[in-house]
């Protein structure tokens, strides 16, 4: 491949210019800066989900290959780019385990705080793609009885265990895992408005990694005011970095943008995204992703499922940062909320840490091989 070629990239994909060092010459850059000056003499754009990526953004410019190191793809004009002969690739399942793991992490803590049982509770999975699958696995895990909701799945395969969205109401926790679409008969922005927010239990719970405009944001926040909804786990906003400061305060727990931040999916993104380059223009890959060396957690005799996982990841910190942002002159917001993502400490995923207990926690560690830390056994 020509050295000459210029790769511009996503400062925030992490070990791009190590990764992409034997394509070409790379340039990274803050997302939200990645204009059309930027990408005017460039060959390859690489960009996380705050770039958008249209005609706007490319036309005129020499721009030949795009992908995002992200799950969604909404943020992509991808018609344009087929349309203008620019190549596309995206990262799907690359951050599905770190979302799940957040999600896990949220449930544990809404327990700890006694807002659910998760052994009594049931939980209403929509979508069950990537990352739905694995929460659904993960909350059997966790004792939850699991309800699946997935129209274009279920169309597809005929599996029964998919349930209309109507079937979902009555769980204690729902937890939404779908992409936003405006069109068909699954379309999904605003897919909870106020009628269906209304349906749910009042001690429900909502979580959402997804994206921001899947919920109605002020049906939302009037039914957390009312008394109507038992609480939110929000991860996604609707006007991000601008958001709604008053929902921030009314959620239960809060976070920005980075359920699926754990390192080893920004990892898994960079190399996917990697292979697919060197797979456009046909050269061999050079670069593979470096492994990480595992923790190790003794288990105390008290210590159960919420301690080892809070321990590999304490959701908690997270909301307390996010919360920080309501604290700052309004002008300073969204730049916080841009710095939370951008600094965002280095998280490894629960197969990166193992277990060491006894026999008489065999019952605790048999739960966490399931949620998939390392243990003894394996």
């Amino acid at each position: 491949m020509d050295t000459r070629v210029l790769i511009v990239a996503d400062e925030n994909i992490p070990l791009v210019s190590e990764a992409f060092a034997s394509l070409g010459d790379v340039r990274t850059m803050p997302g939200r800066a990645i204009d059309r000056a930027a990408v005017a003499d460039a060959d390859v754009l690489l960009v996380r989900s705050i770039t958008p990526v249209d005609g706007a953004l490319l036309h005129g410019s020499r721009v030949c290959f795009v992908a995002t190191a992200t799950i969604g793809t909404d943020h992509v004009d991808t018609a344009y780019l087929a349309a203008a002969g620019i190549g596309f690739s995206a990262a799907p399942g690359a951050n599905a385990n770190s979302v799940a793991e957040y999600v896990v992490a949220a449930l544990l803590t809404l327990e700890r705080r006694g807002k659910l049982d998760l052994a009594r509770s049931s939980i209403g999975v929509v979508g069950v793609g990537n990352v739905g699958g694995r929460v659904a696995a993960y909350a059997a895990a966790l004792g939850m009885r699991v309800l699946c909701n997935d129209p274009p799945k279920a169309r597809l395969t005929g599996a029964r265990e998919l349930v209309p969205l109507d079937d979902l109401m009555g769980c204690n926790v729902i937890t939404l895992h779908v992409p936003l679409t405006d069109t068909g008969p699954d379309a999904t922005r605003n897919l909870f408005d106020e009628r269906r927010l209304s349906r749910m239990r009042r001690d429900a719970v909502l979580i959402n990694t997804s994206r921001g405009r899947v919920v109605d944001e002020p049906a939302l926040r009037e039914a957390l005011a009312a008394g109507r909804l038992g609480g939110a786990v929000l991860d996604v906003w609707w006007d991000e970095p601008a958001i709604d400061v008053r929902l921030l305060q009314m959620a239960t727990l809060a976070t920005p943008h980075i359920a699926g931040y754990s390192h080893d999916g920004k990892i898994n993104g960079t190399a996917m995204v990697y292979t697919a380059t060197c797979r456009y223009f046909g050269v061999p890959m050079q670069w593979s992703p470096p492994e990480c060396e595992a923790m190790v957690h003794r288990l105390g005799p008290h210590d159960g499922v919420h301690e080892v996982v809070q321990q590999a990841y304490d959701i908690q910190t997270d909301d307390a940062r996010m919360r920080g942002i309501s604290r700052v002159p309004e002008a300073q917001r969204s730049a916080g909320f841009d710095a939370l993502r951008r600094n965002y400490p280095r998280r490894l995923e629960f197969r990166n840490h193992r277990v060491i207990g006894n026999a008489a926690q065999s019952d605790v560690l048999r739960r966490l091989r399931l949620l998939g830390f390392r243990t003894p056994a394996d």
